[in-house]
């Protein structure tokens, strides 16, 4: 079995992602990533590629006394997707599962608040749509993104991670219309585990890449490509 990829950090995954995603046929394109630590990993392809940066909203629904267990995910406009197996798994009745989706939507709606006060909603209709987040494990949040998305009738929707668990990748595919991942670890047990810095992303530092990063198409900030000349880093895949 070869290596697993390993990144420095989610701004390198970016960047990386970015490379992937240069040349390829993409009509007036927008970047959403999924907050928080997905909004790094967005800022890195939206400079790169010298389109806008927004974000989609969408929280999992945590299973009780397993809050790392996804049960599913909801969208700001309160729509659930469940994922049967854990729900199965977990036994959870009608009740835990509402009274956790009030929960996730007062959380979504505080973010959506603060983070609209700098970034007003991009327009979707007829464009590109570049989803991402900083990798998959359930695949729930990215499903819940994908279909609240589609309502906004974009030309296509490129679902691009770092790094996802084979099984909900082939999930996440057959969902969107084109999926970039740079790693699919078959022995894959977590997100962080292919991140040698893996840290908590705060709001306020969310808010600044909003600020810097989201702005129309055709006023977004272009940086310099990474392939061009790189940050000073250390290799990316395992020797």
């Amino acid at each position: 079995m070869t290596s697993a990829r390993i990144f420095n950090d989610r701004e390198e995954a970016g960047w990386r992602l970015a490379e992937r995603l240069r040349g390829e046929p993409l009509e007036r394109p927008v970047v959403l990533a999924i907050p928080r630590g997905g909004v790094v990993v967005g800022a890195a392809i939206a400079r790169t590629l010298g389109c806008e940066l927004d974000v989609v909203l969408a929280r999992k629904l945590r299973a009780p006394y397993q809050p790392e267990l996804a049960l599913g995910a909801v969208s700001e406009d309160g729509q659930v997707y469940l994922n049967h197996a854990a729900t199965a798994m977990t036994e959870v009745g009608e009740s835990t599962i509402e009274a956790e989706r009030a929960h996730q939507l007062s959380e979504l709606a505080r973010r959506r608040d603060l983070f609209r006060s700098v970034r007003p909603r991009a327009e979707l209709a007829g464009r590109s749509v570049i989803l991402t987040d900083d990798g998959i494990a359930t695949g729930s949040t990215m499903i819940a993104a994908i279909r609240s998305v589609r309502e906004a009738d974009p030309r296509e929707i490129v679902v691009a991670v770092p790094v996802g668990s084979p099984e909900r990748i082939d999930r996440i595919r057959s969902l969107c219309d084109r999926l970039v991942c740079l790693d699919e670890p078959l022995e894959f047990w977590a997100v962080g585990q292919s991140y040698r810095r893996f840290e908590q992303v705060s709001d306020e530092e969310v808010v600044e890449l909003l600020r810097e990063y989201g702005k129309p198409a055709g006023r977004a900030r272009v940086g310099r490509s990474p392939a061009v000349n790189p940050p000073d880093r250390s290799p990316a895949v395992n020797p």
